[in-house]
């Protein structure tokens, strides 16, 4: 049965952008409703979603129809999906504290369907602490939020505010009508972000993680139906709601909380980019600084991923990440077999798009015999491949 899409169009210069993704959607076997703000009406007409989706485009809550339906309420019922494209920070602010003032805003309270929120705006008002704190109350409600991209806006600024690549919301709505449920009964553990190994009470030694791969893995784990445990280093990202979170500073404090989880999941992950080294001994006071040259000796923390590969149970399944800046594929086949894992995820740090802080990755996944490279792609998107490629290896291994 074909799909309703509800598409939220508010007044932004992407409003534009729109009229590409109804096409894009249309094409793909999508009924594409649209209601537009009448801001939204300033930047591109009704007429042009109407001669691409043969729908009337909704405006006005109290316009007449002829079957004397309650408009809103009829869109509503009848939406699978609702999707703000471009959702402005008015608009944000009106639906999460349930002002329904027009068309748009009053079938979005009244609609139960799943709904995608995908911001843009100028780079301040994106990064208000009140258009953020708006976009983390869309999350508690169980919207999902599609990131804006950074690049050149039309105001001239340049920053993050600009709509999401249109493929990558289109992945999204996809994803949406798959099955949510690949991942139900399955206990999956995830790693995420750096670890911080203490020099003193002051100073210590980490990397450039984010943990946005981690957490990324870990929301869409959830999502397809798991129950998640993630075991994230010290990170600048909000907890993931419905997932076990275990807070951790040193990769010895990783190890162990890994040591007490790892045996009840059907899938590991260890996203989280470890230290692979500590101080050998930590000064109880603040080091001084005196002499041009410091030397300090530092031994090696114990390898979390090799130990789940000695440890890990035949129906386990593990997956490994290795960043390189050369020779990404040889080096990574080397440690997956080195490390035993069942499939390992590879990319290069200087590859645009991909490593430390970006939202989007260019990997290659290693697995069995096969090289499998990606296109570039969010995060979220290349956690929900790398959940299926896993689920592909435990039914191999179940027979």
């Amino acid at each position: 049965m074909k799909k309703t899409i509800v598409l939220g169009v508010t007044g932004g210069i992407a409003a534009f952008k729109a009229a590409q993704l109804t096409s894009n959607l249309i094409k793909k076997g999508y009924d594409v409703e649209v209601i537009m703000t009448k801001n939204a009406t300033e930047f591109i007409t009704p007429l042009t979603f109407e001669s691409l989706t043969r729908h009337n485009v909704m405006i006005d809550t109290f316009e007449k129809v002829a079957d004397r339906s309650v408009k809103h309420i009829s869109i509503a019922k009848r939406a699978d999906a609702f999707i703000l494209v471009p959702a402005t920070a008015n608009v944000i602010a009106k639906i999460v504290h349930g002002l329904a003032d027009d068309m748009l805003t009053t079938t979005f309270l009244a609609a139960k369907c799943k709904k995608v929120i995908c911001p843009a705006m100028n780079t301040n008002m994106y990064e208000n602490p009140i258009t953020q704190q708006n976009l983390q109350l869309c999350r508690q409600y169980g919207y999902h939020v599609i990131e804006p991209d950074s690049g050149y806006l039309a105001c001239g600024d340049t920053g993050q505010g600009k709509l999401a690549d249109l493929h990558t919301i289109e992945q999204y709505i996809d994803s949406l009508f798959q099955d949510h449920a690949l991942l139900k009964g399955k206990r999956v553990l995830v790693t995420a972000g750096p670890t911080q190994e203490a020099l003193d009470p002051v100073r210590f030694i980490s990397n450039h993680s984010s943990g946005k791969m981690g957490y990324s893995i870990a929301q869409a784990a959830y999502d397809m139906g798991a129950e998640v445990t993630l075991i994230s280093g010290p990170v600048n990202l909000s907890s993931i709601d419905g997932v076990t979170m275990i807070h951790v500073t040193s990769a010895k404090e990783m190890m162990e909380a890994v040591k007490q989880e790892y045996a009840t999941q059907d899938f590991i992950i260890k996203a989280a980019a470890v230290s692979d080294y500590r101080a050998e001994t930590i000064s109880q006071e603040k080091r001084k600084k005196q002499a041009d040259t410091i030397q300090l000796t530092f031994v090696k923390n114990e390898d979390i991923l090799a130990y789940l590969g000695q440890h890990k149970k035949p129906s386990q399944v593990l997956c490994g990440f290795a960043m390189e800046t050369n020779h990404v594929v040889t080096f990574a086949k080397e440690k997956m077999k080195r490390k035993q894992c069942d499939i390992l995820i590879a990319n290069n740090l200087r590859q645009e798009g991909a490593g430390f802080q970006h939202d989007t990755n260019v990997v290659t996944m290693l697995y069995e015999d096969v090289e499998e490279t990606l296109p570039l792609m969010k995060k979220y998107t290349l956690g929900q491949e790398i959940l299926k490629k896993m689920v592909y290896l435990q039914e191999k291994k179940k027979g």
